[in-house]
């Protein structure tokens, strides 16, 4: 049956403040699953991006898609800085970038993937935990049920490049629940993993904390009054071409 997606938006509307006092003052340590069956529209794309717009004032896609561009050439150059030195980050750096330079450049979507895959890259952070591939001929169900916040990239295949450039589906998993799973791209998969990360009120990663406050304060420019670590506002000088 097809969901009635007018009349869902009028009573999630309707419904915002009794759900924000619930998620945030009656029940904080909730868990997703909980929330998730008492506020299903939750698991709907155009529902997040609502109610990231009712906590924040903010068009989800419109501003994500648009920053990010805006600083995708400069990211991706400050990257191949970072990549022509030495060390294990410059080994990993160059190892995305093998991949992407054979793929078909003017593609916005593969400059999206390219400049996200590679910031918690970047700023030298774990994402081995967050980042998980599902070969789904091969596994019969994904490894996921310790993964407390990630994205799960589906593959049809052996992969033979970094697996972001080309999922089947990319899922966003939330306490080992899949929450969302027909993201085409990786860019789509952090947008709406944002916007549900704040309307259940979900900390960001720890292994991921620096990745998340740069797509939080410079991307999506959304200020929490503290001031940026001295590894984000490097990077933020670099994308602004300050000294």
């Amino acid at each position: 049956m097809d969901k009635n997606l007018q009349m869902i938006e009028r009573l999630m509307q309707t419904t915002y403040a009794l759900r924000r006092k619930q998620i945030i003052a009656d029940n904080p340590s909730q868990s997703v699953k909980d929330l998730l069956e008492n506020w299903p529209a939750l698991r709907i794309e155009s529902q997040v991006c609502a109610e990231f717009h009712r906590i924040t004032n903010i068009n989800l896609r419109s501003k994500f898609y648009a920053e990010l561009d805006k600083h995708t050439p400069r990211l991706l150059a400050v990257y191949w800085q970072k990549a022509a030195r030495t060390g294990k980050t410059a080994e990993a750096l160059r190892s995305i970038f093998s991949a992407y330079d054979l793929l078909e450049q003017c593609d916005v979507n593969h400059r999206r993937t390219a400049a996200l895959r590679a910031l918690p890259v970047f700023l030298c952070e774990d994402d081995s935990a967050f980042f998980r591939t599902w070969n789904t001929e091969k596994e019969s169900e994904p490894d996921i049920a310790d993964l407390a916040v990630g994205l799960l990239t589906m593959v049809n295949e052996d992969p033979s490049s970094p697996v972001q450039f080309s999922p089947a589906r990319i899922a966003i998993v939330l306490e080992g629940d899949i929450v969302l799973n027909d993201l085409s791209y990786l860019a789509d998969a952090f947008l709406m993993l944002l916007g549900l990360m704040y309307a259940l009120n979900i900390c960001y990663p720890k292994k991921l904390i620096h990745t998340f406050h740069f797509i939080q304060k410079v991307i999506m420019g959304l200020d929490d009054f503290k001031p940026l670590t001295p590894r984000l506002l490097n990077l933020k000088n670099d994308l602004l071409g300050r000294v």
